[in-house]
């Protein structure tokens, strides 16, 4: 039997699936990561495998011919932790870590007991530096079309799309 990814992205609601976060507190910094992610990527969220909010896609095909897709960067809203996929594993992002706050890195992100813990500037910098350093080897694209303003919930501000990062290469080294 051929090998079935299981991080795919499926056509859940956003809005439902922030609303459903608990607790609270959890949700409303998942709202506000929703709103950081989409400013520096300029990519509508999206959900993936149930579970994570994903912003861009990358296809990927490896010398021995495995290949997929996978969300380009974001985020998981988990009980204990935040988990944060930024982290392409390519390059050393220690001057940008050294000024993001407490946290602890895993193989492929980072993870935060709270949102306040970590610097806005560095953590904007950082999904930047990812998406960057990820561009340099995958294709990014746009997981779907943006998604209108009212998606982020009516208990929450609009969320605002910026142009994405772009130009994003169609095919690997062309731009």
């Amino acid at each position: 039997m051929a090998y079935q990814a299981k991080t795919k992205p499926n056509d859940a609601d956003i809005a439902a699936f922030l609303d459903a976060i608990t607790p609270d507190f959890r949700q409303a910094e998942a709202r506000q990561l929703v709103q950081i992610f989409a400013n520096v990527t300029g990519f509508a969220p999206r959900i993936w495998a149930g579970r994570m909010v994903g912003f861009g896609r990358y296809e990927y095909t490896y010398e021995t011919g495995h290949s997929g897709q996978s969300l380009a960067t974001g985020f998981a809203a988990r009980g204990k932790e935040i988990s944060i996929y930024i982290l392409p594993g390519y390059t050393d992002f220690a001057a940008i870590l050294a000024g993001l706050g407490k946290h602890r890195l895993g193989k492929s992100c980072l993870y935060l007991r709270r949102l306040t813990d970590a610097n806005d500037d560095a953590l904007r910098a950082l999904i930047r530096a990812g998406l960057e350093d990820l561009r340099k080897r995958w294709p990014i694209l746009p997981a779907q079309s943006p998604c209108p303003p009212e998606a982020a919930s009516s208990g929450s501000p609009p969320m605002k799309y910026s142009p994405p990062l772009g130009p994003f290469p169609t095919r690997q080294g062309q731009v």
